[in-house]
């Protein structure tokens, strides 16, 4: 056997799964094996010799360089071996489906911190007075606390399920195992868009929001552009550790700023900064000659949008799934976070907002998304806090880095999902040993070089539009997230099976979901409403409806493109959607639970057994223990 002929049988071992790269020993036997199947180039015919022999006999050295000559030539080889080693492990580094991920490292420090101040971030920072200009303080409130309910209850429903199913790809691969695939591909590829086209979005913002301090105006936004990139792509060479890492720190700053400006703002209200000369304030600003809502129907509807934007990135607790150490534990805890965090970081944060801050105050005024407009900024402005305004942009730029940062993790494990799945370039299903997703992230990485468009003159329109080809996407993704939780339940029900063997139950079960799928209708029924007649006038535009509605035309388009392709290549795909008696509960199912379900060898008695376990870790707890667990998280 010669050289390459031992590496091609190292590598069809490799391949066939007997010598699994995750796997070090295996490694030091491969290595041994290659090695030692080294040909000597006298030997005739490619005979193989041990390596010991070969050197003894082929390589006696006579004199101290005949040893050196040896010793080069066995240090050569061995590296060769290790080279030809390390580009096999790399070529198989392409795993599909939910397999891809090798090691997960989201531990529950991180998904809690990122589930709990993750989503905060320019969409309340700074797009919260645009609502406030718009809709006015009391619509504000109500608008983010209906907006809310409904995200806790889609939380709930995608927690049951990313505990049962925690697959890469998440409520993608669920829309496409209980909905249909071409509303799944049609939904996933519109969730990646918006995240990959927010991505130069929020590095522009970045940049404006620098613009803030003295100094920086002359500067051009190039100078910045660049260096954040790096910065981003430094956090992607740490895959899904780097990206948890930096989400921790960032959303422990974040909720720290929540809290101390909620200490503040009760102080500005009360009139207790000796520089604020308007003294204590109350409810003036709710009241004649201002008002509490603005607009009318027109600027309560136009805050539905806004509320949305503002809870981005919840969903990726679910996303994150298929890479926390511990499902079944860690998705149930943060999920039940969510509730916390948008009655505190949002509700309260806000309704001070709408206390101190009049909705009609000329600092709201002015083109651009800078931190000179928002609302947490003006605040304190108006209550004529020296130095604070500066450090409280510095959390703004922060927290549109952090929602930046989330931008490469959502995209590249939503498209990576898809292209393991058939449903996108295989290129794009790449990857390394390590988990990261190389071909998603270079591809993330020149969209976000898409931030030099905003230097052109009309860089901005292009901008509005590429934003506009996914600015609903949510709430589609939201409705399918609850469809699917309720046509998983039916299937469930259909196998025999009872809510009491789930290893979670969301909240309020099905019910929840209905009534999540409701407010979500409602929400898509008033952003058409604002669409079609827009606050600025009553003439219909189709500019302004477009910019406001092109996501819907643009799903359905990505939809009839895949159900057209699946008609033709893939027959099982053709139906309409699935049909509850075809739903495979037991397919992608967490390791072990299907065998306690269904398994042949299980007693009556271990099923009994494994679901009164189930029933002791969910069992209610008391008022008091869970006030005691609720400020434990706040903390």
């Amino acid at each position: 056997m010669t050289f390459s002929g031992s590496v091609g049988a190292y590598s069809r071992r490799h391949r066939s799964g007997q010598c699994p790269p995750s796997s070090s020993s295996d490694r030091r036997t491969s290595a041994k094996f290659a090695t030692n199947s080294i040909a000597s180039p006298t030997s005739r015919r490619g005979a193989t010799i041990d390596e010991n022999t070969y050197a003894e006999r082929s390589f006696r050295p006579a004199n101290k360089t005949g040893q050196r000559l040896h010793n080069n030539y066995i240090v050569k080889s061995l590296v060769i071996v290790l080279l030809t080693e390390h580009l096999l492990e790399a070529g198989d580094a392409k795993l599909r489906g939910e397999d891809f991920l090798g090691p997960q490292c989201l531990n529950s420090s991180m998904l809690i911190a990122t589930d709990s101040g993750g989503a905060i971030g320019a969409g309340l920072f700074i797009g919260s007075g645009g609502a406030f200009q718009s809709g006015g303080p009391a619509s504000v409130l109500i608008g983010f606390i209906i907006v809310g309910v409904m995200i806790y209850l889609m939380m709930q429903a995608l927690a049951e399920l990313a505990v049962m199913y925690p697959i890469n790809g998440a409520f993608t691969m669920y829309i496409v195992k209980f909905i249909d695939p071409s509303w799944g591909f049609a939904c996933g590829w519109q969730y990646a868009i918006q995240w990959l086209t927010v991505l130069p979005f929020e590095i522009s913002a970045a940049c404006n929001i620098i613009h803030y301090w003295p100094g920086s105006q002359g500067i051009n936004n190039a100078a910045w552009i660049v260096p954040l990139l790096v910065a981003l792509v430094a956090i992607q060479v740490f895959g899904v550790k780097g990206y948890g890492e930096v989400e921790f720190v960032l959303s422990v700053i974040k909720i720290l700023a929540c809290i101390g400006f909620m200490i503040l703002g009760i102080i500005i209200n009360c009139g207790g900064v000796p520089t604020d000369n308007r003294g204590y304030i109350g409810g003036e600003y709710w009241t004649a000659p201002y008002s509490a809502f603005l607009n009318g129907f027109h600027g309560f509807c136009s805050v539905f949008v806004t509320a949305s934007f503002a809870y981005t990135g919840t969903e990726l607790t679910g996303l994150a799934a298929a890479e926390t150490e511990n499902p079944r534990k860690e998705i149930p805890r943060a999920s039940n976070q969510v509730v916390w965090r948008i009655a505190i970081f949002y509700v309260v944060n806000l309704l001070l907002i709408g206390l101190i801050v009049p909705a009609n105050s000329p600092l709201y005024s002015g083109e651009g998304s800078t931190s000179r407009h928002s609302p947490f900024v003006i605040a304190i402005q108006l209550a004529g806090i020296k130095a604070l305004p500066s450090i409280f942009n510095a959390v703004i730029l922060l927290a549109v880095m952090s929602v930046a940062n989330s931008c490469t993790f959502g995209s590249t494990r939503t498209i990576q999902a898809l292209a393991a799945h058939g449903m996108g370039p295989k290129l794009l299903a790449y990857v390394d040993k390590k988990g990261r997703p190389v071909s998603v992230v270079i591809l993330q990485l020149l969209f976000g070089c898409l931030a030099f468009i905003n230097l052109a003159e009309n860089g901005g329109d292009i901008f509005t539009w590429l934003l506009a080809l996914s600015g609903l996407s949510l709430f589609f993704i939201y409705g399918s997230i609850a469809l699917s939780h309720i046509r998983f339940r039916k299937a469930w029900a259909l196998n025999g099976h009872s809510v009491d063997e789930l290893p979670f139950k969301a909240a309020f079960g099905v019910w929840g979901s209905w009534v999540c799928l409701i407010i979500n209708f409602i929400c898509l029924v008033a952003q058409f409403y604002v669409a079609l007649y827009p606050i600025s006038g009553p003439q219909l535009s189709a500019e302004l409806f477009f910019e406001a509605y092109l996501a819907g035309p643009f799903l359905v388009a990505l939809y009839l493109i895949w159900k057209t392709y699946s008609w033709f290549a893939r027959p099982e795909h053709r139906p309409l959607f699935i049909r509850t008696r075809d739903i495979d509960i037991y397919d992608g199912m967490r390791e072990g639970q299907r065998t306690m379900i269904s398994g042949v060898d299980v007693t009556e008695g271990q099923r009994r057994a494994s679901i009164a376990e189930l029933q002791d870790e969910k069992r209610k707890k008391g008022v008091k223990d869970w006030v005691v667990s609720g400020v434990r998280n706040i903390i």
